[in-house]
This record gives C-alpha cells, structure tokens and sequence, in this order.
C-alpha cells in the first residue's frame, strides 16, 4: 500500500540544511509560504521539520547530550514551545501542520528510531500498553551522534509504543516521516548488521495502523544494496549516503552510489541522494562550511547536481533557506523539462565512465514517454567536449531532435553522435525525440 503514496519521487523541503536543529515555527512557516507561492505549481509539496523539535535549547547544528526533552505522560516527544508556540494547548504540530494544508502542502517530521531515554530513567507508561518504557528499551542500542532514545527491543510493548507515537502523529496530520538512526549499516554486537531491521518493520505496522498515509523516509546511509528488497517492503526512500554537503568530493562519490542502486529504482520506491544543498545554509551555526553561507558548490556543480539527482529519479529536498532563493536558485528548481523528466523516466542508467584519478566523462541514459534523455558529466578541472554515440543508443543512421534542457533551446537533428561542450564539475542533460 505505502508505494502508492509515492507515485513519483517525493519532493519538497527540509528544515536541517539551512537551520539545523534551531529551526523554529516561524522560519517552518515563511518555506511553507514561500513554496506554496513560487513552487507549488511545479510538483513543491512536503515541508518537513527536521530533528530536535523536541528540544527547547537547541539552536544550531549542534546536539546537547542529555538536553531535557518536552515530552507527555506516555513518553512521546512534543513540540518545544518556545519555538513552536502554536503547540502549547497539547495542540502539538497540528496547527502547522492545518497551516500547510490550508496552503496545498503537505506537512513532515524528522524522528529518531527507538524511546526516549527521559522516558526509560523516568519510567513512564506505554498508551495502549500493559508494559513501562524500562521494559521495552534496548539499553545497550544507542545512537553514536544522538543522546535521546534508546533503540527498542523487538516485542509487543515497544510495537505498542510505535503504535501510540503514529496515532498521535496522524492526530497532528502528518504527511511524511524523515526516521533517522535506522538506516545506516554498522556492527553492533547485539544485533543484525542491518541497524535496527526490525525496528523498521514496527514503524511500517505502526504507519499502517494508524489510518493515515505518511511517506516513510530512511536516514542516513549508507543503506546496504543486500537490504534492498527490505527497504522496499517497507520504505518510499532510504538514503544511499551519509549527510550530503557542499562539496565536490561529496558530490562526485555520488556517481558510485547511483551506479550501485540504479536497478532499485521503481515506482513508490527511491533510493535517496539526500538534500540539495542550494541556496543560503547554515544560517545558525557553521557546518560543512561558513555560517549562513550562499552554497559552495560552483553553479556548474549545482547544474551536475541537479542532472544527477534528476536522471537517477532520487527524491528532491532542497536543503536552502527557500525565502531567500535568487533567481538562479530559482530556476533550477523550476525548469519544468527536467520537472517532467524527473517524474517520468524510467530505467535510468550509467551508460559510460572514463575517468582517470576521478577525472574524465560520465554518461548516464534514461527512457522516458517517445523520447530518451542524455546526461553528459565533466568530471575534470577544465571544459571538455564530451561525445555520445547515438548509434548505440537509439537507430543508426537515423536524424534525432535534440533539446538542451538546461540550456532551454533545440540544438537541431543528430545522426549517429552528438557532441556537446561541458564545463569543468558541469552537465548536460538533453531530452532526445524519438
């Protein structure tokens, strides 16, 4: 049922890129304003509150170990009130969460896997449950950057835990769940390889139950291509990385991730490259780069960026503070031949890759309805004219109309190859008529 939700690769914005674990009801408010005025129209729809809402002290990119949490009396994490004030009255994100479908949006969350461990010292009851947090923690799974939950133990009361923390988050109208620490593979001595495998499993049973559709996202990465078919079971995304950040090593890594989970790619089920770190980041605190910073990334880059993320159907997230998006911003994120690409090609591929110490062509192909599309990366330092031929591709001898996407203009009809300038870190991406 879940991979009906996700039709096409989900599409929005994320709260962490620009505010960390800071952000605020405001800043929630003037993206959701902005999106719904400038990028609705184009496919724009999840705003998504990324983690430590919960924590009244948090302000930056920063996690404060054993911060008191603004949680119930069954151990569910709230909204922290000095910065979401529209939650006190018990009313939770609910307000925010009105305010974005009155706008056409949707409305999302980040989680961690697991209970809170102010729960489990305190221990609270379970709603709809005969047992305590105490007993269903897994006192010894714990998340190496993060200090707030305990992972669970694979019973009835932890699934009853889960149950109880979608129920109330279907009572806000949550539309998207962004889960974190469950999706990264690392050895842990008590468990599966595969990080938390049945936790997976309960929020899927908890989402189910709860009568309300969310699209469920996996974080961070890498995830494993052995648990590909368990993701898909169970995940709309998982993320193929750890946090994407600004920087070309991050961005030319991704090749190798894409290459590896391109045959994975299928409808309600996205492998992620994570966020699109465009705009304005950091506004609270420096991270990955200086503080409340225009992205480091070339706008060569960004356009490979882009190029990459769209050809391989990775969901999209922009990751900048979107009130302040200039005009280049705004148009990669509008251009509405790669929007149709996005959300229509199929079979994806790497067609090519000639490098040389990380330096050379890559060529990525996909189908989409009576037409193919071409994604032609420069991987060097300096402009190269990169060369495809057609003829393996499509019928020789035959003349093909080429459109520049990026470019926005018909480079005219091709028989057999078709070359194309590329700067250095740049793309191409053209949509061939067939």
């Amino acid at each position: 049922m879940h991979k009906k939700l996700a039709k096409t690769p989900p599409m929005g914005w994320n709260s962490w890129d620009c505010f960390g674990a800071g952000v605020t009801e405001k800043e929630l408010i003037e993206n959701a304003d902005y999106m719904a005025k400038h990028l609705k129209k184009y496919g724009w729809e999840y705003i998504v509150c990324d983690i430590q809402w919960y924590e009244p002290t948090a302000k930056n990119n920063d996690y404060f170990n054993f911060a008191p949490l603004n949680m119930d009396e069954y151990g569910r994490l709230l909204p922290a009130e000095n910065r979401f004030p529209s939650a006190k009255g018990n009313k939770g994100f609910k307000p925010v969460a009105d305010y974005c479908h009155k706008l056409g949006l949707k409305f999302g969350i980040h989680i961690m896997r697991g209970i809170p461990r102010q729960a489990v010292h305190t221990n609270t009851p379970i709603k709809g449950s005969n047992v305590s947090a105490k007993e269903v923690a897994h006192h010894f799974s714990v998340c190496s950057w993060n200090t707030d939950m305990y992972g669970m133990k694979n019973c009835q009361g932890a699934q009853d835990y889960y149950n109880s923390i979608f129920e109330l988050y279907a009572e806000w109208g949550v539309d998207f769940i962004k889960c974190d620490d469950i999706c990264i593979t690392e050895f842990r001595k008590w468990d599966n390889p595969y990080s938390a495998y049945y936790e997976i499993e309960m929020i899927r049973k908890a989402i189910d139950h709860c009568s309300r559709d969310m699209v469920l996202s996996l974080s961070p990465g890498p995830a494993q291509i052995e648990n590909a078919r368990h993701l898909a079971k169970h995940a709309n995304m998982w993320r193929m990385t750890g946090d994407f950040w600004d920087r070309w090593d991050k961005l030319h890594d991704m090749f190798d991730k894409c290459l590896l989970w391109q045959n994975e790619v299928r409808t309600g089920n996205y492998p992620d490259c994570d966020m699109l770190p465009l705009g304005i980041l950091s506004k609270n605190g420096t991270c990955h780069g200086p503080q409340n910073r225009m992205t480091q990334f070339t706008k060569d880059e960004q356009i490979t960026m882009m190029t990459l993320w769209g050809i391989f159907k990775s969901p999209l997230f922009m990751g900048g503070n979107m009130p302040e998006n200039d005009e280049w911003t705004y148009s990669l994120l509008t251009n509405e031949a790669y929007l149709k690409m996005h959300s229509t090609c199929k079979n994806a591929h790497q067609h090519l890759r000639k490098e040389k110490n990380g330096k050379g062509d890559i060529i990525w192909i996909a189908d989409g309805n009576r037409c193919k599309y071409i994604a032609l990366f420069n991987t060097r330092d300096t402009e190269h004219r990169i060369t495809i031929n057609l003829s393996e591709i499509l019928m020789p001898d035959e003349k093909y109309n080429i459109y520049d996407i990026w470019g926005k203009e018909n480079l005219g009809k091709f028989k057999n190859k078709f070359t194309h300038t590329i700067a250095s870190h740049g793309a191409g991406l053209y949509k061939i008529t067939l």
